[in-house]
């Protein structure tokens, strides 16, 4: 296609958008190419009338692609949730508090909101390379920032600015799945595409809640033997053999030391693989939709992801925080968060495969989640409050049962962004949309904070902010702009 015939593309699709709704189609062939630009007044359709020039291909390289972001993503999600579930033992190390934890686990959203937008404007300029990179690179600074020290006197000043590194990296982590899904994946495999990036986010918080609370024990009975306290003496200097607050203290920073130093391992290999080989975009296309008017019934998903998933990633980013008033322990709360998040994993990946098999139902799957989910959220509340009579396994299943099912959403929310608020690209829709829910979280976060506020409040306001959406998805009604582009391509 030469550059004359782009140029007539791209201002037929601008024409596009001053269309009324009574206006009738009209047809554009470009002969040189044998392309016709079928013009509406909700978008542009480009159908190949020449099969010996293939305007669509879909390469094999895509799932190496993947799977590069999917470390970056999973590095920047473990970074992000890394104190939460080792507060116990940062507290009694750092002398910190509640609110300090929750102040490392808001940087998050606080970073988020800052780099947005630019990051919006890098992936529609430079592409996603660029944008990853530059994200990949902020979480890798953030890393080293956590290892330089775990002195008290400075210690908390390097974990919020490493924290505040990490978090600048979100809106890439976090809200790119659906361009790179875009740009590499054909249309039945979109859902899914998302899916596969998005819970490697998740998997790496889920990772933290395990491996923190093993690596990071929570001395408080201050069994330190005689290997710990031989390395806390190399590194530290001379201790006693005698259990006192001092040697607890000097070994749960060693093991702070030595978790940090793992995380940034796996960041560094992250990084370098990406900078290796990770293409900007493919050489054609996997589908014809392209990308330019945002409305009402995106603004209404962005608002309902924004208030159900921003409070509940910051519950669960502070989980151990708040259960701890209800007696569970910080390695109790670690596995729960770690099985509830895997759950929430593989559950993503199964209804987003059933969103692609069943590509124009994604409401009614958001719907039947939303409600599986208050269920399960209004049973783990009632446990933990003594409303009925608990136990370990009723504990467990709830808060499993109720993440998985509200973690299987995100995919949905995602892709059914990109459909509403088409042609706009799917790199500031989502932007925007996890933006709303980066907003939601800080508040939430914020409200922490206040002193002596306490967190018995914390899980109804995340339940609350689950059940207030289920009025909205009832009655949303559904947009697919995208894939009646892609349908129309291909019973052509």
């Amino acid at each position: 296609m030469t550059e004359q015939t782009v140029a007539t593309i791209m201002e037929s699709e601008k024409q596009s958008l001053l269309c009324d709704d009574g206006i009738d189609n009209t047809d554009t062939l470009y002969t040189e190419t044998n392309t016709v630009i079928h013009t509406t007044c909700s978008h542009n359709v480009i159908i190949n009338t020449d099969e010996s020039v293939p305007m669509t291909k879909v390469y094999k390289r895509r799932w190496y692609v993947m799977v590069i972001f999917c470390l970056f993503a999973m590095s920047q999600g473990g970074s992000w949730s890394i104190y939460g579930p080792i507060s116990a033992t940062t507290e009694d190390a750092f002398g910190w508090r509640d609110s300090d934890i929750a102040l490392l686990t808001a940087w998050g959203p606080i970073a988020y909101l800052i780099t947005t937008f630019p990051f919006a404007w890098l992936i529609d300029t430079k592409g996603i390379r660029v944008a990853s990179l530059t994200a990949t690179f902020l979480t890798l600074m953030g890393a080293v920032a956590r290892c330089i020290t775990t002195d008290p006197a400075y210690v908390t000043w390097t974990s919020n600015i490493g924290q505040l590194l990490n978090g600048l990296a979100g809106p890439i982590a976090y809200g790119a799945p659906p361009v790179l899904s875009a740009l590499w994946f054909p249309a039945n495999e979109r859902t899914t595409a998302t899916a596969l990036n998005t819970v490697l986010n998740s998997v790496g918080s889920a990772l933290t809640f395990t491996l923190g609370p093993h690596l990071v024990p929570f001395r408080g009975s201050c069994h330190v033997n005689d290997t710990t306290d031989n390395i806390s003496s190399n590194v530290y200097g001379s201790i006693t053999n005698n259990c006192t607050n001092q040697t607890r203290m000097i070994s749960e920073r060693h093991d702070i030391s030595r978790y940090m130093l793992y995380d940034l391992c796996f960041i560094v290999i992250a990084f370098l693989l990406m900078l290796v080989y990770y293409p900007k975009k493919p050489d054609l296309p996997p589908t014809v939709s392209a990308s330019v008017a945002r409305n009402v019934k995106f603004w209404l998903i962005c608002l309902t992801f924004g208030v159900s998933q921003g409070v509940f990633s910051s519950w669960q980013g502070v989980l151990d925080v708040n259960l701890k008033p209800h007696n569970i322990s910080q390695n109790e709360a670690g596995w729960l968060g770690f099985y509830s998040l895997i759950a929430g994993c593989f559950a993503s990946l199964v209804f987003a495969k059933f969103s692609d098999v069943y590509a124009r139902h994604m409401r009614l799957f958001l719907l039947f989640l939303y409600i599986c989910a208050s269920g399960c959220f209004v049973w783990f509340i009632f446990l933990v409050e003594g409303v009925i009579q608990s136990s370990t396994i009723m504990l467990y299943t709830s808060i499993i049962m109720g993440t998985m099912f509200l973690t299987s959403t995100m995919p949905l929310f995602f892709e059914m962004a990109c459909e509403a608020a088409y042609p706009v690209p799917e790199g500031i829709t989502n932007l925007v949309l996890t933006l709303s829910s980066n907003i939601g979280g800080l508040i939430f976060l914020v409200i922490q904070m206040i002193p002596n506020i306490g967190t018995n409040w914390a899980s109804w306001c995340m339940l609350g902010g689950i059940v207030s959406c289920i009025p909205v998805l009832a009655l949303l009604k559904e947009r697919y702009n995208r894939l009646d582009v892609d349908d129309t391509e291909k019973d052509s």
